[in-house]
C-alpha cells in the first residue's frame, strides 16, 4: 500500500490539479463505495495493479494517506477511505460542479451577437488545454488514432489536431505503459494533448527527397531561430499548422524560413487528458 506521508494536511491543488477524466479521482471514489480494491478496478475497468499505482500517486501528491488496507477477505482484503480521503473526494466533487457551472455558462453564451462571444464554442476546450501546467514547452493537440499493446508496453497512435487527411508527417507515436493507457482510459478517437520537452525535440535541415514518412518525424519551416554553444533552439510552424519548438546542432546554418524535420523518441512524448 501507498507509503504513509508525515503531513497531516491534504495538499489539494497537487491531488486535483490534473483534468476531471483522470481515473484515479474515480478510483478512488470506488473504493469508497465497494470497499474494495479489486472491484474498484473492476468497476474502472483497469487491472489491480493499476489501481493501486493510481492510489499510490494520489497519495503522493495528496501528501497525506487517501486509503487504508484491510487484511483478509478474497482478492487482496478490503480497503477503506481515510478521513483524508473522503475530504479530497469532497474537494473534487466541489471542482467538478464549479467546472460544469462554467462551461454550462459559455454554452449559454455560444450564438449571442456580441462579437466578443462569437467564437465562445471553441473557449472549453481551450479551457480544458490550459489546465495543463507543465515545464513542457510543446503541447500538441492531437486524436487517438490506434492502440497497440505489445507486452507491458502500448504503442499510442496520434494524429495532430487540424492536419488534412493527405497532409505527411502528422503522426506521432508515444510508448507507455499499460497502466498508464487504462488509467487515462485512452480509445480511438479521444482528444489527448501530445506533451514533450524542447530539448527532447531534435531538429534538422529537411532532405531533399524525404520519401515516406517517418514516424515521429514532423516537417515544417521555421520561425525563430536562436544560437547557442549547446545547440540552435528552432521554432517552427508545422506544416499542418501546430507550433514545435526543439534543438538543433550548434551552428546549425539554420534561419528564419529554413525547411526542418523534427524528431522526437517515443519515450520521450507524454499524453495528457483535454477533456
Amino acid at each position: 500500500m501507498p507509503h504513509t506521508p508525515r503531513n497531516t494536511s491534504i495538499s489539494y491543488r497537487n491531488a486535483l490539479g490534473q483534468t476531471s477524466t483522470d481515473k484515479r479521482v474515480e478510483i478512488l471514489r470506488l473504493i469508497g463505495a465497494s470497499g474494495s480494491i479489486s472491484q474498484a478496478a473492476r468497476d474502472a475497468g483497469v487491472s489491480y495493479k493499476a489501481a493501486w499505482q493510481a492510489i499510490d500517486t494520489l497519495t503522493n501528491l495528496a501528501g497525506v494517506t487517501l486509503v487504508e488496507r484491510e487484511v483478509g477477505g478474497s482478492g487482496g482484503g478490503g480497503a477503506r477511505l481515510t478521513a483524508a480521503g473522503l475530504q479530497l473526494l469532497a474537494a473534487a466533487d466541489a471542482l467538478e460542479q464549479a467546472r460544469r457551472q462554467v462551461l454550462e455558462r459559455l454554452r449559454r453564451q455560444r450564438g449571442e451577437a456580441s462579437a466578443s462571444l462569437a467564437h465562445a464554442g471553441a473557449v472549453a476546450p481551450a479551457l480544458a488545454q490550459l489546465s495543463v501546467r507543465t515545464s513542457m514547452r510543446n503541447q500538441l493537440p492531437c486524436r487517438v488514432q490506434a492502440l497497440e499493446q505489445k507486452g507491458q508496453v502500448v504503442r499510442v497512435q496520434l494524429r495532430l489536431a487540424g492536419a488534412a487527411a493527405q497532409t505527411p508527417h502528422a503522426t506521432l507515436v508515444s510508448r507507455i505503459t499499460v497502466e498508464s493507457a487504462e488509467l487515462l482510459g485512452l480509445r480511438e478517437d479521444l482528444p489527448v494533448l501530445a506533451l514533450c520537452k524542447a530539448m527532447a525535440v531534435a531538429v534538422r535541415r529537411e532532405v531533399a527527397a524525404p520519401g515516406s514518412p517517418s514516424v515521429n518525424v514532423l516537417c515544417g519551416r521555421a520561425t525563430r531561430v536562436a544560437r547557442g554553444p549547446l545547440g540552435d533552439e528552432v521554432a517552427a510552424r508545422l506544416d499542418g499548422g501546430l507550433q514545435l519548438v526543439g534543438f538543433a546542432a550548434p551552428a546549425s546554418g539554420l534561419r528564419a524560413g529554413s525547411r526542418v524535420e523534427m524528431t522526437v523518441e517515443e519515450s520521450a512524448l507524454v499524453i495528457a487528458l483535454t477533456e
